[in-house]
């Protein structure tokens, strides 16, 4: 009882937080963009607004509309795949807004520089946010409903991942400006869906003896009618200082974004937080009977290095989380979608933070709010259909989706333009 009562009061924390931009943004959000509209509305040409234009996405005049019913489909496709393997959520939620609704080539019409195009790339990458956040949310309760959520894992890569997603663009801004090698970047994700395809083999699956042994019990009991008490047991582990360390992360990432000045203090808090990951000790748990462990430092370092790559690369790390936790942590893929949810949703939540509330960035909330019943409907159904796909299906949907990155980022980088969407 003690335990669910802590997670109930964690998810009354999380949705208040998450809900809490709605309120402190709006104000902000609106005057920024009437103030962009204002200086670009003075004639018809390129780069320009025609103000007499019917008002489209934003209430700009003469941007695209948007279809709702698209945004509702595409959505139960988002939080589908987002919910069923763990990642590309935002990949996907992108390519839907960017290429199908057409506000890709839109922002990208004014020009480099110009506010409307910040504005609306900017809300585009929040609304994504929205859907990737809202997903996590559903994924994680649901997974952790079902036994298939890792907690101390996902929140051990969440205090790695949270604060060095500011903390080393920050002390290498100008040093270390990796986006010219994106093209490479898409080379070494091929590469690793290579990698994890060869794990779906008779010898890659031989190597991960217990990856291999909880899966197969796990299959076996959702034929025979699976018992939700044999799922993920945490056997030792501080929760205590898992939760002080992740809200002091998470507090430093707020505070770099928000605050404005004495960054040092940002510093501190993101330092005292991967300090007292190395208090938390080892983590043991146990999953159909199979026990797995690790020392809370390693998935630390491992967020630490996720969110540094992506950062320098300046792409969404969401979907290099998978292989951390199928290779290095040697999870079965039942674990792997809700541990990952998990940590997405922690990331997401600071993300929105501090567009919304710090860059006071729109968005169009009857959009938004249609694609948020989408997510929740693809977030509730990935669960449940999940349990019904083998193992080794579920990685090779990954490896799909991995290739399907890969391609396109590949392209990116030596073509200067993508093979694949978003163009």
């Amino acid at each position: 009882m003690k335990g669910r009562l802590k997670w109930i009061i964690c998810l009354l924390v999380v949705i208040g937080i998450t809900a809490s931009p709605l309120v402190m943004a709006k104000a902000a959000d609106t005057d920024k963009l009437a103030e962009a509209i204002a200086q670009t509305s003075h004639g018809t040409g390129k780069g320009q607004i025609n103000p007499e234009a019917e008002p489209g996405f934003l209430g700009i005049p003469g941007a695209p509309k948007v279809n709702y019913i698209v945004g509702l489909l595409w959505a139960i496709w988002v939080g589908w795949i987002f919910s069923t393997v763990g990642a590309f959520g935002g990949i996907m939620a992108g390519v839907g807004h960017i290429t199908i609704f057409g506000l890709g080539n839109y922002a990208r019409s004014f020009g480099p520089g110009n506010q409307i195009n910040k504005l609306v790339t900017d809300s585009i990458r929040v609304s994504n946010q929205w859907l990737v956040g809202l997903s996590g949310l559903i994924s994680s309760i649901n997974y952790y409903r079902m036994g298939r959520l890792v907690a101390p894992l996902a929140m051990c890569l969440a205090i790695g991942g949270v604060a060095g997603s500011w903390v080393v663009p920050d002390l290498t801004a100008g040093k270390i400006n990796l986006k010219s090698y994106i093209g490479y970047f898409g080379i070494a994700v091929l590469l690793l869906g290579l990698i994890l395809f060869r794990e779906t083999s008779a010898r890659g699956q031989a190597k991960r003896k217990q990856a291999k042994e909880a899966a197969a019990a796990f299959e076996k009991q959702t034929k025979e009618g699976a018992a939700a008490n044999q799922g993920v047991k945490i056997l030792e582990g501080s929760w205590t200082m898992m939760f002080i360390a992740l809200a002091v992360v998470v507090a430093s990432a707020l505070w770099v974004n928000l605050a404005g000045g004495a960054k040092w203090v940002a510093y501190l808090l993101a330092l005292i937080g991967w300090v007292l990951t190395f208090f938390i000790g080892t983590i043991r748990f146990t999953f159909f009977g199979v026990e797995f462990r690790f020392k809370a430092y390693i998935p630390m370092f491992g967020g630490i290095f996720i969110a540094a790559l992506a950062s320098f690369l300046g792409v969404g790390g969401g979907f290099l989380y998978v292989p951390f936790l199928t290779s290095v942590a040697g999870l079965p893929m039942f674990l792997v979608a809700g541990t990952s949810a998990l940590v997405v949703l922690v990331g997401m939540i600071v993300s929105i933070f501090s567009y919304m509330v710090g860059g006071g960035i729109p968005v169009q909330w009857g959009f938004i709010g249609m694609e948020l019943i989408g997510i929740f409907i693809g977030s509730m159904i990935g669960p449940r259909t999940s349990r019904y796909i083998p193992d080794i299906w579920l990685k090779r949907i990954f490896v799909v989706l991995a290739f399907y990155v890969g391609v396109r980022y590949t392209t990116l980088g030596f073509l200067g333009y993508s093979l694949l969407p978003p163009f």
